[in-house]
C-alpha cells in the first residue's frame, strides 16, 4: 500500500521569497512521525537519484518558462552536478542531522514540526512546506 504526500519548498532571500509549487511524492506507507517522513522522503530521493544516474537521465532540460524564472532570480541551473553513488543510510543521517541543526524547518500546513519524534497532524489535503534557513544547505 502506498501513500502520497505533497511537499513544497520555500527559499527565503533578500529580494524575494520564492515558493515552489507542491509536488506529490509516493511513499511506501503513511509516516506517523517527522522522522519517518524525513526518512521516507530522503530514501525516495536517493532511489530516484540513483535510478536517474544509472539510466543517464540526471540532467534535465529546462523549459523556456523555467529558464525565464531562473533568469529572474539571477542564476540558471540544470539537473544534478557530479555522479557519485548515493548511500541511502548516509543521506538519511544527513537529513536528520540538518533538521536537528536547524538548517531547514518543516511545516505541516501552518503547524511547524519541531522534533523528530513529533506526530504528524494529518488533515485532508495536507501540504508539507520545507523552508531552507541557510544559504549553504544546497537546494
Amino acid at each position: 500500500m502506498s501513500f502520497t504526500v505533497h511537499v513544497q519548498m520555500k527559499k527565503p532571500g533578500k529580494k524575494q521569497s520564492r515558493l515552489i509549487e507542491p509536488r506529490p511524492f509516493v511513499l511506501a506507507q503513511k509516516p506517523r512521525t517527522v522522522k519517518e517522513l524525513l526518512t521516507s522522503l530522503t530514501e525516495l530521493g536517493a532511489e530516484q537519484y540513483q535510478a536517474g544516474k544509472d539510466d543517464g537521465t540526471l540532467l534535465s532540460c529546462l523549459t523556456k518558462q523555467e529558464i525565464d524564472e531562473q533568469a529572474a532570480r539571477g542564476k540558471i541551473t540544470v539537473g544534478f552536478h557530479g555522479g557519485a553513488d548515493v548511500v541511502p543510510e548516509k543521506a538519511v543521517a544527513n537529513t536528520l542531522q540538518c533538521f536537528e541543526d536547524g538548517i531547514y524547518r518543516v511545516f505541516a500546513g501552518e503547524t511547524e514540526l519541531t522534533a523528530l519524534s513529533e506526530e504528524i497532524p494529518w488533515t485532508e489535503n495536507l501540504v508539507f512546506t520545507f523552508i531552507r534557513l541557510t544559504m549553504l544547505s544546497g537546494w
